[in-house]
């Protein structure tokens, strides 16, 4: 790699571990270092220290947060998306309009429930049409009726919430964790840029690059809890973008594709999938970055 990008990626790798964010959430702090040494280990992770943070949801109202009113709701505390095959969401979000987001940390806590929940964190994104699918003639003469009015159904739904859809990076999360922590671009042909477990570096005119593990997918899988709470976060600095959920590094992208790379955007959260699921999220906060 480039002593540019070497440079970078090593220094995002080493401000990871000076915050302790790779190591497990419930981890003790290491034995202080020998009086007068000039080594010593950081303070262990603390999730709930907010100092220097600014909450973006308070609790109680969607104030600064913009959605579709039939999907987005706030209930005990937690901003919730609602669908089911009664009433279904198609691919939607709800917007943070306090500002754009450009270099900062950004944490809260998210629940899945529902096998068909999928959901994210869109960042550095930007409002744009919905893309309308066309189905071949061939393969439409094999759906089924249900098939075709499903689909009849998500391109109205598309049209309906024109107004929130958003394409830009995102942090992924469903509720069976096939995708969850991996970095995708929605409603962009790049589509999964690093999936769980790499670091990534994207260049002009060439393919993504993988430039290291931070394990495999399964075992990072493991610290991620199906149907309960769990703590997210995403750091996005210069051209790159980290993803931790429960304290563990899910993936990491270094993109200078200049074609695709966005340095400021919009926040939101997403929610799509079949059946009746909820995807809520709590505890919201934000630390803007030089």
């Amino acid at each position: 790699m480039s002593n540019r990008i070497g440079s970078r990626a090593v220094l995002t790798l080493t401000c990871l571990g000076a915050f302790g964010l790779a190591t497990a959430v419930a981890q003790k702090p290491a034995a202080p270092a020998a009086a007068g040494g000039r080594f010593i280990q950081p303070d262990p992770i603390d999730f709930n220290d907010n100092q220097g943070w600014t909450q973006i949801f308070d609790g109680k109202t969607l104030n600064n947060w913009d959605g579709p009113s039939d999907v987005w709701h706030v209930e005990d505390g937690s901003i919730i998306g609602v669908s089911s095959d009664a009433h279904p969401s198609g691919t939607t979000n709800i917007i943070w309009r306090g500002g754009e987001v450009g270099n900062f940390m950004l944490k809260l806590e998210m629940k899945l429930e529902g096998t068909g929940a999928n959901g994210g964190i869109q960042y550095r994104s930007a409002s744009v049409p919905p893309q309308t699918r066309q189905i071949p003639p061939d393969r439409l003469a094999q759906m089924t009726p249900e098939q075709k009015e499903r689909f009849q159904k998500n391109q109205e739904l598309l049209k309906k919430h024109a107004k929130w859809n958003l394409t830009g990076y995102q942090g992924d999360f469903d509720y069976n964790n096939r995708y969850t922590g991996q970095l995708y671009e929605q409603d962009s042909p790049r589509g999964i840029i690093a999936w769980r477990g790499q670091v990534v570096e994207t260049v002009e005119n060439r393919k993504p690059r993988l430039l290291a593990m931070l394990g495999t997918s399964d075992e990072l899988k493991a610290f991620i809890k199906p149907g309960e709470w769990n703590q997210v976060e995403i750091i996005a600095d210069g051209h790159t973008l980290t993803h931790i959920i429960n304290g563990h590094v899910m993936a990491v992208l270094v993109d200078t594709d200049p074609k695709f790379y966005r340095a400021k955007g919009l926040l939101a959260f997403e929610i799509e999938g079949g059946g009746d699921l909820k995807i809520s999220h709590r505890n919201v906060w934000l630390k803007k970055l030089p």
